[in-house]
């Protein structure tokens, strides 16, 4: 009978299931810089069975931006360029990706996508892609303008991440969110999505903006404080995975503070998911879990920004 770790080694697409949660754990530690890679290595030796090295069990893991392309680059739908936004604040400046319907007529709504802890990446390229073609324009920035830029590789992009000032690297995200606002061809009314450390963003985006920011969906994403969602006016609707349990402990007090403040909120946890569950790159993605998520997005959206 075939271990779980040899399914993985077989499977075209891997899925969290084929690998122990255990592991997973371990790659999520990994991953958000609790260990390193030789910590990560040592402790998936015991799960290395059945020929399948530690090494090869971290490559099975790597992300796989194949598999995210909802919307290719040169789709007809859509146009998109890279623009350089002041940060006086920040960094100085921050670069980031535009993307707006190709034919649309009119004054647009805008989305501020903010990525993972590894910068612009193709998947969140590809988000911002598929807000396009719902009607938005979308703004991507890249948190690790002034350390280069994303470079095409996760691993180097986390090592990136943690050389930038985060509190600079906040203030960056920040001036995108008000470029976007006061573009001549918006509407003057913008959403947030983010993922992991930009679901954390999204929080403090609707912390800063008050009633600036239409509405925010932070995935799995780490809460403010009572203290300071006092001050949130946005509609948000927060998205986490059941196994996400360090994230997910942060909920009910961020549930509690946002009902006392009387903001519109819903929180959304999807049984047997993994943090990262929306990230259709890597084996911890649960298309179930993230088709609906994504579709409550959307009808968030449209209802508190696109209206």
């Amino acid at each position: 009978m075939q271990t779980v770790l040899e399914r993985a080694k077989i499977t075209k697409r891997k899925k969290a299931s084929d690998f122990p949660q255990e592991l997973l754990d371990l790659l999520d530690s990994y991953v958000h810089g609790r260990i390193g890679r030789r910590d990560f290595l040592d402790g998936a030796q015991k799960f290395a069975v059945g020929g399948v090295t530690a090494a090869a069990l971290f490559e099975m893991l790597r992300p796989n931006y194949a598999w995210a392309i909802q919307v290719p680059e040169d789709d007809k739908r859509i146009k998109a360029e890279t623009v350089s936004i002041p940060s006086p604040q920040g960094n100085g400046s921050i670069s980031a990706y535009l993307v707006r319907p190709a034919n649309a007529t009119g004054k647009l709504p805008g989305i501020l996508v903010v990525h993972e802890n590894r910068g612009l990446n193709p998947y969140i390229k590809d988000v911002a892609r598929r807000l396009a073609t719902a009607g938005y324009m979308a703004l991507a920035p890249d948190g690790l303008t002034s350390v280069g830029g994303y470079g095409g590789d996760d691993e180097k992009g986390a090592a990136q991440f943690q050389t930038v000032d985060r509190a600079k690297m906040q203030q960056d995200f920040f001036a995108a969110a008000a470029w976007l606002k006061a573009r001549s061809d918006g509407t003057g009314k913008i959403g947030a999505v983010g993922f992991c450390f930009g679901g954390g963003i999204v929080n403090q985006l609707a912390v800063h903006m008050g009633s600036g920011l239409a509405a925010g969906v932070p995935f799995y994403g780490a809460q403010p404080s009572a203290e300071d969602a006092a001050k949130i006016k946005a509609p948000i609707n927060a998205q986490y995975g059941e196994l996400d349990t360090r994230i997910n402990a942060g909920w009910p007090a961020f549930d509690a503070a946002l009902t006392a403040a009387g903001v519109p909120h819903e929180g959304h946890v999807y049984k047997a998911a993994n943090h990262g569950f929306h990230n259709d790159t890597t084996p911890r993605y649960d298309e179930a879990a993230a088709k609906e998520a994504w579709q409550r997005t959307l009808d968030w959206f449209n209802k508190y920004v696109k209206a």
